[in-house]
């Protein structure tokens, strides 16, 4: 059942890291529909609207449903912050005299009912032409053509414009090992943005296996199927070694999101960022908390741009060359980074450093060594719902603040980057995604930004801004053709 019930363990799952963050901002991802019956009259309104306040819910649409005798019915939305503050604002609405409430609808459940996506036909099967033109006998004349040139099916299939994404469900969000069928919702979220910023079909994969053989076989069997391949959710560091087998394997894009994508957006906002404060890349000291597949692949972005001094955390603190207890991927990682040896802890490490970057989760660092950077200091605190370091604490004490939340300035959100670069690779038919079409997709974002609005509250461009995705895919393409991995050259069309 979707409505009235705000405490079902899922849900307490997702808000169970914002429980004791008393100033989160209400926010849609926790609204609900009460429908209230509600004595004939204003004051009985004016008490409800005043319950909500108090509680401290935002007061959206009010729509009039019907009347009765004496009494008025209406659907109010409110917003809150989490799953136990609606719970609070319901409970003192239900307190208010002359006032029912028949029910409380979860409109995030409600908008997930049935699924998100849904496959439509381009062509319609009306007579008994259509039928037999899109399906037997004319389609065996397709089916015989592409068999006698298999590049046909790039002209004669959904494979010129279709993504798979797939996942093992054992990193979602900030959930973690939930499995795959509770990855769905995220895996169809990931499809509609696919379509309504790039125009690009996609369509979830969820896999009931984490065993990186049986993964790489699978998805390498369906690649046939789909002009891309987005890699989604998957714990590190398997997905390190099924990302690089895979690119090994196939002949078409394969993206691991969460790796890539967050790692070109932060170099973005990076890029854009240092103009603000008018640094030099290769003069900055950055430290970065959570080395897993996106700060991994971040530092990776931001040394191929020119960083030369990046310090990776973990919960053990700076990782150093020779460092005990590391994996094969960190030890990696520590022999290219940190080139001073530090090892101490993350907050430790802040001081002096010009910036920080949050892969990790919430209150990884404190304030206070926030307030140890060096001036005009930069911080990424990407942790969501909660911050590494909440905005507000830090105010005044840095230059520039991003997060990956979309109710502060500077939201650092992967929606910039997958659907330009998909759309760049699918449109040259791109063999792979290599470095310079990855940093050629920054910098492309970064741009967006014109000069006359570059501010330290914007410099990462809106996750609604259309030019970014055609901006993205151009530049994308043109580094595909420029480095031989493009098997066309074709206009960008969005």
């Amino acid at each position: 059942m979707v409505a009235g019930d705000w405490s079902r363990p899922a849900r307490q799952i997702v808000v169970s890291n914002i429980r004791t963050m008393s100033h989160v901002r209400p926010s849609a991802s926790f609204s609900a529909t009460l429908r209230v019956h509600l004595d004939d009259g204003p004051a009985t309104f004016a008490e409800l609207a005043r319950a909500i306040g108090d509680a401290g819910g935002n007061l959206g649409a009010i729509d009039l449903v019907r009347v009765e005798d004496g009494k008025k019915v209406r659907d109010v939305t409110v917003d809150a912050s989490s799953a136990e503050h609606m719970e609070q604002i319901v409970s003192d609405v239900r307190a208010v005299a002359g006032l029912e409430v028949e029910h409380v609808s979860d409109r995030t459940f409600l908008l997930h009912l049935g699924g998100k996506i849904e496959m439509t036909s381009k062509s319609p099967l009306k007579t008994r032409d259509d039928l037999s033109m899109a399906y037997t006998p004319g389609v065996a004349r397709v089916c015989t053509a592409i068999a006698e040139d298999p590049s046909k099916v790039w002209n004669l299939t959904i494979k010129q414009n279709t993504v798979a994404v797939v996942t093992d469900g054992t990193a979602v969000l900030g959930l973690g090992d939930i499995g795959p069928e509770a990855a769905m919702p995220v895996m169809e979220g990931k499809a509609m943005l696919f379509k309504e910023f790039a125009g690009v079909d996609a369509w979830p994969i969820a896999l009931a296996t984490k065993d990186p053989d049986e993964i790489v076989a699978i998805v390498a069997a369906l690649a046939p199927g789909f002009g891309g391949i987005n890699l989604e959710d998957i714990s590190a560091p398997r997905c390190f070694e099924i990302e690089q087998r895979l690119n090994a394997l196939l002949d078409i894009p394969v993206f691991h999101d969460d790796q890539h994508g967050t790692a070109i957006v932060v170099a973005a906002a990076f890029l854009n960022a240092l103009k603000v404060v008018g640094k030099k890349i290769e003069d900055v000291r950055v430290v970065l908390t959570g080395v897993g597949a996106a700060g991994t692949a971040t530092t990776d972005m931001l040394l191929a741009a020119g960083v030369r001094d990046i310090i990776g955390c973990d919960i053990d603190g700076a990782l150093y060359a020779g460092m005990p207890g590391l994996d094969d991927a960190k030890a990696a990682y520590a022999a290219r980074t940190n080139p001073t040896g530090f090892s101490g802890t993350s907050n430790e490490a802040l001081a002096g450093a010009d910036v920080y970057i949050g892969l990790s989760g919430p209150r990884a660092v404190s304030r206070d060594a926030v307030a140890s950077m060096a001036d005009d200091a930069i911080v990424f605190a990407m942790s969501n719902p909660v911050p590494e370091v909440m905005p507000e604490e830090i105010e005044g004490l840095v230059a520039v603040v991003a997060t990956g939340r979309s109710d502060y300035p500077n939201q650092i959100n992967n929606v910039l980057a997958f659907p330009g670069i998909f759309r760049g690779a699918l449109d040259v038919r791109a063999t792979g995604v290599n470095e310079e079409m990855k940093l050629a997709a920054a910098q492309a974002i970064a741009a967006v930004v014109q000069p006359d609005e570059l501010s330290a509250e914007y410099v990462i461009p809106s996750v609604f801004n259309r030019d970014v995705v055609a901006t993205v895919a151009a530049a994308v393409a043109a580094a595909a053709e420029a480095t031989g991995v493009a098997r066309r050259r074709a206009a960008i069309q969005v």
